[in-house]
């Protein structure tokens, strides 16, 4: 080789090493500005990874208790990096109070979510739990709110609804003789009977197949929203652009909408706008009153989206909180035994529960609020966006931040409760036995974006666990172990399946 060959070979290679130490700092420089802070007296946040931020950092299979950590090193509101994405964490009762309610229009805002928006939630269709913060969400919301709390459609009120379903559960778990059983079925049965009560008009029988493929398919959604394949979908929005990942993904969430589809079509081709049956046909008399305004979000996806938001948010919960009230009767007898001897009191053992008697069991009150901190279903809460620039707790927090208010940390919160981590019902009652409602009791989120069917889950958590300890006993045979009560984590903290056995008192 030539030596003008040579020096040209040693020049070419100086010039690919040279412009590979630029293309690194030209990244590096790059992710530097990425990665600043969006604003002065930003919250603080731990170090983070260039390009990664602090995803590798963090237990994904136990956020809230990984975000309890991080807050003892950097405060009650900090905030990560999810690659360039800036995010503020929430925790304890006095920061998630100034968040939610007392500046609760600055946090109201919703991030994208991608994998819903790749199956239809998106722009103006997005009904109540995902949508943006603004006047279709308000209207959307204050129709649902009014039409749950004044539910007046059809031969009975809501209550009445419950209290039948209530009559019903009783009965299946009568039927199983005193033996050992697993009781979730029968409770998600239950539960989803009032929902499809509202929703439909109507109710299933509790081995109706269709009605059972329906309650199954949301124990496949939750498992789909907190598997991997989500988690990591969500971190890189983009790929739902791949063909066929967003099926994969979210095969249930797809099945559940074709099939209330097909529930809301029947109802089209029967509907009457003089006679409203359900919520359905309350929604199909908005959609005929807002046609010609295009900005409406009274509209037929919005009613399949608000369908299934409604659907698949009010059964699970309820049905998981009530399962964590069994299991407590099982490991607090003297619990079991302290509500049931006030239910005989105020109640006697024939009468059905009303909710006019919560007012007069301020011990049952009590246990069923105390089920609800302990169990901490929800830890982490729907994440929020602010709507505006805001301030918490002295720390600045421009619009478009997505922010995680951590509702586990105000239900746990050691500062407020006097046994945080153990069950204990007397967190609700003053020294005179009456009940208490504490301020940091926020099991449904709070401020504008509380969850829509407290309500109805306060009438069901109270009506349906009444009428189970009116009717039975609930123990575990000699010789069988008490179910643990470590949670499962799959979107909510379940427990692990157990068995029990329901004794007629």
């Amino acid at each position: 080789m030539s030596l003008l060959s040579q020096l040209c070979s040693f020049a070419f290679g100086c010039n690919v090493f040279t412009l590979g130490i630029i293309c690194t700092l030209c990244l590096l420089l790059l992710d530097y500005m990425k990665r600043r802070k969006p604003c002065r007296n930003f919250p603080p946040s731990p170090p983070s990874w260039p390009f990664m931020g602090n995803i590798l950092q963090l237990d994904f299979s136990s956020l809230h208790n990984n975000y309890k950590e991080l807050a003892k090193q950097y405060g009650d509101v900090f905030s990560l990096k999810f690659f360039w994405q800036n995010v503020v964490v929430l925790n304890g009762y006095e920061a998630i109070k100034e968040a939610l309610l007392q500046k609760s229009e600055d946090f109201a805002d919703r991030p994208p979510f991608a994998l819903y928006e790749s199956i239809g939630f998106n722009g103006n269709n997005k009904a109540i739990v995902l949508a943006n913060y603004g006047k279709g969400w308000k209207d959307v919301r204050r129709f649902t709110l009014s039409t749950l709390r004044d539910f007046g459609m059809g031969k009975k009120s809501l209550e009445e609804k419950v209290r039948e379903e209530a009559g019903y559960l009783c009965a299946a778990f009568q039927s199983e003789q005193g033996h050992l059983f697993e009781p979730h079925y029968k409770l998600n049965t239950a539960v989803g009977n009032v929902i499809c009560s509202i929703m439909f008009g109507d109710r299933f029988d509790y081995d109706d197949f269709m009605f059972q493929k329906l309650v199954n398919l949301i124990q496949e959604i939750l498992q789909a929203e907190s598997g991997t394949m989500a988690q990591f979908t969500t971190t890189f929005p983009w790929l739902t652009k791949l063909p066929g990942l967003t099926k994969l993904v979210f095969r249930p969430q797809i099945d559940m909408l074709e099939y209330l589809q097909k529930i809301i079509s029947e109802h089209q081709q029967t509907w009457d706008p003089a006679c409203t049956r359900d919520f359905i046909d309350a929604f199909m008399l908005e959609i005929e009153k807002a046609k010609g305004d295009k900005d409406s979000h009274f509209n037929e996806k919005n009613l399949l989206l608000t369908t299934f938001d409604l659907f698949t948010a009010g059964s699970e919960t309820t049905t998981t909180t009530l399962r964590w009230g069994l299991l407590y009767m099982l490991q607090y007898p003297d619990v079991q035994r302290k509500a049931q001897e006030e239910i005989d009191q105020v109640i006697g053992r024939s009468r059905k529960p009303t909710m006019a008697d919560v007012l007069q069991m301020p011990y049952m009150n009590a246990v069923i609020h105390e089920i609800q901190r302990c169990a901490d279903i929800v830890p982490l809460s729907v994440p929020h966006m602010t709507y505006r620039n805001t301030e918490v707790k002295g720390f600045s927090i421009p619009k478009g931040v997505v922010v995680f208010p951590i509702l586990s940390s105000v239900l746990k919160d050691e500062k407020i409760w006097e046994k945080p981590f153990q069950f204990y019902p007397e967190h609700f009652l003053d020294s005179d036995g009456k009940f208490v409602r504490r301020e940091a009791f926020l099991p449904f989120s709070a401020g504008r974006r509380v969850c829509p069917g407290e309500q109805l889950a306060r009438m069901e958590l109270f009506l349906f666990f009444t009428s189970l300890l009116q009717r039975f006993s609930f123990q575990i045979p000699d010789g069988h172990p008490c179910p643990q009560d470590d949670p499962l984590v799959f979107g909510l903290q379940s427990p692990h399946p157990y068995k029990l056995c329901a004794k007629i008192r």
